[in-house]
């Protein structure tokens, strides 16, 4: 739970549990138990929500430290993150390219275009998928957390391709978020600083 705060950042007890791959009664129980501790906050309201303590983020740091010692994945990882950065800037370029694109039938009616620029995208999306499936399936081998990154990318690339076209870049739940989040995982698992 506190690696999931760690990579997803500030967050609501639905978005922890749907990041975390548990019930939410589940997460909130290890949550509350987690604050108690001293490892994370709580701020309450309509946009409140569960975060790291600078005493969690040192305690998350150790035991993913322990994981991948324990494991004896750091090399595998450090592999991974490689192909992972190659194919990271190609997800930036489609990003891009996903938003800035032309909507020629205007905001709210997306015209014959715009659909067919959409699903050539969208096409573009699940070609780079298929390649960052290979990636997610090393490291998954190599430490089993990773593999909750594989379902959400493919439920996010799922979604946008059945029409729900903000988990491409523009939902808490987007291909781009969950891809930014396996960022954070892999920079915080291998001790290397976000610059």
């Amino acid at each position: 739970m506190l690696h999931t705060l760690r990579c997803i950042g500030f967050a609501g007890l639905a978005r922890v549990a749907d990041a975390a791959g548990l019930p939410s009664p589940d997460t909130e129980s290890t949550l509350i138990d987690l604050a108690v501790a001293g490892l994370v906050t709580h701020v309450p309201g309509d946009f409140g929500g569960w975060g790291l303590t600078d005493a969690g983020r040192a305690a998350d740091a150790e035991l993913i430290a322990d994981e991948l010692d324990t494991a004896d994945a750091r090399t595998a990882v450090t592999a991974a993150y490689e192909e992972f950065l190659v194919l990271n800037r190609e997800l930036l370029d489609l990003c891009t390219a996903w938003q800035t694109r032309p909507r020629d039938g205007g905001a709210t009616r997306p015209g014959p275009a715009d659909q067919a620029n959409d699903a050539l995208i969208l096409d573009l999306f699940a070609d780079f998928d298929r390649r960052a499936e290979v990636v997610c399936a090393e490291l998954s081998a190599a430490v089993p957390r990773f593999l909750r990154y594989r379902i959400r990318l493919a439920d996010a690339l799922a979604r946008a391709r059945s029409g729900a076209l903000a988990y491409v870049t523009d939902n808490t739940e987007s291909y781009h978020t969950v891809w930014f989040q396996l960022h954070e995982d892999l920079l915080a698992t291998l001790g290397i600083p976000r610059h």
